[in-house]
């Protein structure tokens, strides 16, 4: 009997391999947290008297020794096994007989995969939001190298004022610091155990919920059961919404590269390591690396939608839909780590032309300067917008000193301490307990005794 919920009637081949459709990869995954999860379950059976001291500790000496197997890659979900729940249930039964059979007890595999989902989304979160942080760290530090390198700002595509690349670099490490403000609402979501609600109803065995809160070192709990599965679709929209987030962030930033370092523009350079070539063109360099983490970042942004659309008729309780939220959120999250790295890598060995300001095509940019000198004048600032116009259009125009940027966040004072200090902030209050460390304080209080009846 490989299905938990095996009654002896044969299902259709077909019918059962579309079911259970591509959970058996996509929940290898989830398999270290399931055991951890379990772990907590068990400890809590224990407290419940519905099992022995004796019974616990075969129970939790066989799910280290699965869950060592899982980190090695070492555990595979079985032929005819429909999901790494149903494949460790087999596993305890199989090495423990009556034992791991009674692991199940006060739980469904609806809040079986609940928990392993939050377990999993909060250590990836922690993951994810290092990886910003190590990108926004490189950009601040570009942008403290080139604050006084000055470039063109565009608004409409149109050459409008004067920029730096300091101002360039550090825009895209604030927004990322934003990004990890998604990042904290979603931890805070998938950091509600959900463990103990079963199947969105609760139980009439004494289980404490309490129990498993504390172990999984999860903020709170889910207080209402009918609402746990509610939960899942909200706490993985705020995962991918934090996700699509930074993908913006990513594929914005990646698009300006694109054009900048062309030959038209040539404000940034890419070594030939990060470049490509043609098959016919052989002057060719072309920017692959960055049209792909666009790419990429683009198809991100899509994510809410797509688990918005899929729960759009969803009534409440648990629905086998929710099933495919898993194909959508546990490769996004592989995705965005994946773009965050290698843009990083980008960021860190790309050269920044000095002299842009030099060619003549860009003397307008400082009319508004020209203006803004006439107004301290004293003159109102339409008459002077005026004059400026006027030169302008009659080719007279003389660009004047670049000075008196002084404002928070203009070229001449970044504020890059202050970007730097709120990143490190979040980054602090995202951190999460790894996998391996929620595995030995469960197994080290067990050994010690301190939770046993």
């Amino acid at each position: 009997m490989n299905k938990l919920w095996d009654k002896g009637v044969k299902l259709n081949k077909k019918v059962e391999e579309f079911t259970i459709g591509n959970d058996q990869t996509n929940d290898l995954c989830l398999a270290r947290w399931d055991i951890i999860g379990s772990m907590a379950h068990a400890v809590m059976l224990n407290q419940a008297e519905l099992l022995t001291n004796e019974e616990l500790k075969s129970l939790l000496k066989v799910l280290n020794s699965l869950y060592y197997r899982a980190i090695n890659n070492k555990l595979n979900i079985g032929p005819g096994v429909e999901d790494i729940h149903s494949q460790i249930e087999i596993e305890l039964t199989k090495e423990l007989g009556d034992t791991g059979k009674k692991i199940h007890a006060g739980r469904s595999r609806n809040d079986q995969v609940l928990v392993d989902i939050r377990l999993f989304n909060r250590n990836e979160i922690a993951e994810i939001a290092k990886l910003v942080a190590q990108l926004s760290t490189l950009l601040l530090e570009k942008a403290e190298e080139y604050k006084d390198t000055l470039m063109p700002g565009y608004t409409h595509t149109q050459i409008a004022m004067v920029s730096s690349f300091g101002l360039w670099f550090a825009s895209w490490a604030e927004s990322l610091g934003n990004d990890l403000i998604l990042l904290q609402s979603a931890r805070k979501l998938n950091n509600h155990n959900p463990l103990g609600t079963a199947a969105g109803y609760g139980t009439n065995l004494p289980v404490n919920r309490e129990v498993t809160t504390a172990l999984l070192e999860f903020e709170e709990m889910n207080v209402i059961s009918s609402y746990a599965q509610l939960s899942r679709v909200k706490s993985d929209l705020a995962l991918t919404n934090a996700i699509a987030s930074i993908g913006f962030t990513l594929g914005k930033m990646s698009s300006d590269l694109v054009l900048y370092t062309g030959q038209n523009f040539s404000f940034f350079s890419l070594n030939d390591e990060f470049t490509t070539g043609s098959s016919i063109m052989p002057q060719k360099k072309n920017p692959d690396i960055l049209e792909i983490i666009r790419g990429k970042c683009n198809r991100l942004q899509s994510l809410p939608g797509e688990i918005l659309m899929m729960q759009v008729n969803l009534t409440s309780g648990y629905n086998r839909d929710m099933q495919l939220l898993k194909e959508i959120v546990l490769p996004s999250v592989n995705t965005i780590k994946e773009c965050l790295s290698i843009t990083s890598m980008v960021i860190e060995n790309i050269n920044v032309n000095p002299d842009l300001l030099n060619d003549n095509r860009y003397q307008p940019l400082l009319s508004t300067n020209k203006v803004n000198d006439l107004v301290k004048q004293g003159i109102p600032f339409r008459e002077a917008y005026q004059q400026v116009a006027d030169q302008i259009g009659k080719v007279k125009f003389n660009p004047p000193d670049i000075s008196g940027y002084t404002h928070q966040g203009s070229i001449g004072n970044l504020c890059l301490e202050r970007i730097r200090s709120r990143i490190e902030t979040l980054l602090s209050e995202l951190s999460s307990p790894e996998a391996d460390q929620l595995a030995a304080k469960i197994l080290l209080k067990c050994k010690n005794g301190s939770i046993f009846v």
